[in-house]
Parts: C-alpha cells; sequence; structure tokens
C-alpha cells in the first residue's frame, strides 16, 4: 500500500473560530488581501480584527466565478498594494479565487502557463503567498485542496491551476459563517459536498486513509442535508455539513473524482450554472450508468461493490443493491429542488460537445471505469 496524503498546513475546525483570526494571520506579513464575497456580513470585521495586531488589510470583491480575466485583476490590485498575504472568505469562487492570486503573487508570467487543458500547464516554481481559507459555505472544500477551478472564457470552459505550493497555510473552519446561507444554496453546496465524499469513494484510486473520511461523511451527509434543507437554523445539520464538505476536500485532493465532476467543468464553462447545481443534477444519472457499465463488463470491481456500501448507508437498508442507491439520490435532488440539466438551459443538442469536452477532463479519469459516448450521452438523458 502507497499513499502520498497533502493537505493545508494547519486545519481549524469548530464554531467561533473565525474570532481567532487575528492570532492565526498575526506573523505572516503587514498587508493583507482580503478575497470575498459581498453578501458575507462576517468579512467586515476582518479588518478590525487584524488591526488588532497591526496588520493592514486591502478589501477585494469578488463577483461570480474566478476567471483569468477576474485573477489577472486580483493579482494586479494585491501587486500594486504591496500585499503580503492572502485571506480568502466566501465560497468556492472566492476560495478559489484567492488560492490563485497567493500563487501569482509568487510566481512569474501569464495565468494561462499554469492552467491544464487549455493552458501550458506548467509547474509553480515558487510556493505561494502565505495563504488564509475561510469558507462560508459547505459545499468545495477547496480549503484544504491544491488546485483553482478557474473559467476560460474564449475557449468556454473550466480548467483547473493545480500544485501543492497551492495549498493553504491555514484552512479555518467555522461552521457558525454558513448558518446564515439561504436554501438554494444550501442545497446546491450541501450536494457539492456530498457527491465529493462519494465519488472518492468508487474512484479507481481510492485508498484507505480517504476511505475513512468518506465513510464517516456519507451517512452523515444523507441525514443532515435534507435536514438543513428543511430548517436552516439547524445548528447541528450545519455543523455536520461542514465537516462532510472538510471531509469531501481532503477525499478529492488525495484520492481522484468520477464523472459528475468530469461533466460539471465543460457544462460550467458553457453555460452559467453554479459547479455544485451541475454535479447535484448529474450525479444521480452517473451512479446508475456506472452500476449498470459494472455490471456488465466489470461484475468484481471493488467499486461495485462500493456502491452497494453506499446503497446501505444512505437508504438505512441493509438489503439495499446498489440501484437502490442511485434511486435515492434522484429522490433527494427533488425534494431538494436541483434544476435539471434542461433548466439549467441544455438542450440534446449540446450532448455531442459536453462529451467531447467531458472526456478529457481530470476528474473523468478517475471513474471507476472508462465509460463510452454512449454511456455519457445516456448520463445527460437522465439528467436533463
Amino acid at each position: 500500500m502507497q499513499i502520498d496524503f497533502a493537505t493545508a498546513g494547519r486545519i481549524i475546525f469548530g464554531a467561533g473560530k473565525m474570532n481567532e483570526l487575528a492570532q492565526i494571520a498575526n506573523g505572516m506579513g503587514e498587508k493583507a488581501f482580503l478575497v470575498r464575497s459581498k453578501s458575507q456580513p462576517a468579512a467586515q470585521k476582518v479588518p478590525d480584527l487584524l488591526k488588532s495586531v497591526g496588520i493592514g488589510c486591502v478589501d477585494h470583491i469578488v463577483q461570480g466565478e474566478p476567471s483569468t480575466p477576474s485573477i489577472r485583476a486580483a493579482v494586479e490590485k494585491a501587486r500594486s498594494e504591496k500585499c503580503d498575504f492572502v485571506i480568502g472568505m466566501g465560497g468556492g469562487s472566492v476560495i478559489d479565487t484567492g488560492k490563485a492570486v497567493a500563487a501569482m503573487l509568487s510566481n512569474n508570467g501569464d495565468l494561462m502557463d499554469y492552467l491544464e487543458v487549455v493552458g501550458l500547464g506548467h509547474k509553480l516554481e515558487q510556493p505561494s503567498k502565505p495563504y488564509i481559507a475561510i469558507p462560508t459555505t459547505a459545499g468545495t472544500g477547496s480549503e484544504v485542496t491544491r488546485n483553482a477551478v478557474i473559467a476560460v472564457p474564449e475557449k468556454s470552459v473550466k480548467v483547473s491551476m493545480r500544485s501543492p505550493y497551492m495549498l493553504p497555510e491555514v484552512a479555518l473552519v467555522d461552521p457558525e459563517l454558513t448558518y446564515s446561507v439561504p436554501q438554494t444554496v444550501t442545497a446546491s453546496t450541501g450536494m457539492d459536498a456530498f457527491v465529493q465524499v462519494i465519488e472518492p469513494y468508487v474512484c479507481n484510486a481510492a485508498n484507505p486513509m480517504v476511505d475513512m473520511f468518506c465513510r464517516d461523511a456519507i451517512p452523515q451527509a444523507a441525514q443532515y442535508l435534507p435536514a438543513v434543507y428543511q430548517d436552516g437554523a439547524n445548528q447541528k445539520a450545519r455543523d455536520a455539513m461542514a465537516w462532510v464538505s472538510l471531509m469531501g476536500g481532503l477525499s478529492l485532493a488525495n484520492a481522484k473524482l468520477g464523472a459528475a465532476h468530469g461533466f460539471a467543468g465543460p457544462i460550467g464553462g458553457m453555460f452559467p450554472a453554479a459547479h455544485g447545481a451541475i454535479c447535484a443534477a448529474v450525479i444521480a444519472g452517473v451512479m446508475q450508468v456506472n452500476i449498470r457499465a459494472l455490471q456488465e463488463r466489470e461484475p468484481q470491481s471493488p467499486s461495485l461493490q462500493r456502491y452497494a456500501e453506499i446503497a446501505r448507508w444512505i437508504t438505512g437498508d441493509d438489503q439495499a443493491a446498489p440501484e437502490d442507491g442511485a434511486e435515492w439520490m434522484s429522490s433527494l435532488c427533488r425534494q431538494l429542488q436541483i434544476p435539471s440539466l434542461g433548466r439549467l438551459g441544455i438542450q440534446p443538442s449540446d450532448f455531442e460537445l459536453i462529451v467531447e469536452k467531458s472526456q478529457h477532463s481530470s476528474s473523468m479519469k478517475g471513474n471507476p471505469l472508462v465509460l463510452t459516448k454512449t454511456e455519457l450521452i445516456r448520463i445527460l438523458e437522465l439528467s436533463l
């Protein structure tokens, strides 16, 4: 057995931990570049917290998902302000923006030099500037991953910038920051977290350490995501989903993903749809098609047995078959009012291009087995 496990330099988890930001940042530099979402009230107290230990703060609001133009603009601003380190406070888009900014502040060249698939894919030569990642949604787990998903408008695709240097120095996960998240965002980000503990568990690069995280998180997601959707004030459920999100980040960063995320990048680049919503829209179809393909071509695959385990955990039925798990996920998406691909603006005429782009995505390479073009189109049909 061989395992290569990497994560943030320090993980801090717990309600109220945001109040320790000043002590955590002390010593990282004289001026912070605060990347944040406009809608996050807690971010407004960051400058005062930092001021208490003599640290200045430059505020930068992120609107929408990270793109090559938006990141270039943020890097230019941080450089002109001579910022020493970066704080990212928000959802996955904000956290990823902060990762990319921290990396580019320490490395020469253009952003495209370092992007996968459509860029040159060069490795970062220098460690990123110190980065504190503070998630305010329970979804992406980006605070403990080594990549940033970035839209390239001229290519109509989302790709990753990836390096061990991009792991945050500190992941500060305070579930209290998620308590006010709206119901629709709770649903889409929660499904993203759920998918990110399912796909690493069944992927073709699963390992015992990641398995621990997934086995702990999958049953909790099944229990607490419906609960927090019904009652956003349920603090126990909020805390549990923040934990699931963290486990998902640790898992995907140290194993692989699969077809759901394989579709999410290309679709997200072609349509104005949130990453979590896309993953949620396709996951039941991915599970159904994967299970059938495994039964037909690789019936002895450990991934098929793992789909059966997932089915038992999420349904609560010790006799559940793999297909029951796929149906349960489909039912959950209906309960959470997750929009279908059709409602996201996708038409059958888009399928060919989506599949072509998805086949080249890094996430697709982690799927339990290689799916045919016909099977990939079938997933899209089931998700429409």
